[in-house]
């Protein structure tokens, strides 16, 4: 889904913009990392929502509770909610109730996806993801590799992971399946 990160803090002065193009629900984002590392005490992070610092409860405390330790104020313009740092019953609620929701929101979208996914394949519109292996990449991959090239090495310039890798090569080429006879035993076909 596309965002437009100018809408989400629109008329606010600001130092420094951080950007992570990745979803909230990863803690471990470059522009976040940045973002923990650049702030000092006496500055005030803005952040358009919530679910956009992250969209896990317990990371989201972790985050806001570290952040206002260190001296920062914590501004979500979405819930118009600040956190400064000083210990209050109410701020804890709020936190912990709009980060829940959050982390609520995420899981419905995710279900509704899941659902959605369910429909279009019961009514044979949902094919997936491409391959982005071809029948000859895949080929190319497999003779590599018994050529005895690394395995990263091989991984690297096909653009996958080792895991997918991997995966290729254990998936054996279709061998032609010939019927049997039945074996005869003590005068009965088995």
């Amino acid at each position: 889904m596309d965002q437009n990160e100018n809408r989400q803090l629109e008329g606010r002065e600001l130092d420094k913009v951080f950007t992570d193009k990745a979803s909230g629900k990863d803690a471990k984002r470059p522009q976040l990392e940045a973002l923990l590392d650049f702030v000092r005490d006496g500055d005030t992070l803005y952040c358009h929502s919530m679910d956009r610092l992250a969209r896990n409860l317990d990371d989201l405390r972790k985050i806001v509770l570290g952040l206002t330790k260190r001296g920062v104020h914590v501004c979500f313009v979405k819930e118009n909610l600040t956190f400064t740092g000083e210990e209050s019953p109410m701020a804890n609620l709020l936190l912990s109730v709009m980060g829940a929701f959050a982390e609520f929101e995420r899981e419905l979208l995710h279900e509704r996806q899941r659902e959605g996914i369910a429909l279009a394949k019961r009514a044979g519109k949902y094919r997936g993801r491409k391959p982005t292996m071809t029948a000859e990449r895949a080929a190319e991959l497999r003779r590599r590799a018994a050529a005895g090239e690394s395995k990263s090495g091989i991984a690297r310039d096909f653009g996958i992971s080792r895991d997918t890798l991997y995966r290729y090569l254990a998936v054996v080429a279709p061998r032609k399946v010939t019927a049997k006879p039945a074996r005869k035993r003590a005068g009965r076909e088995l």
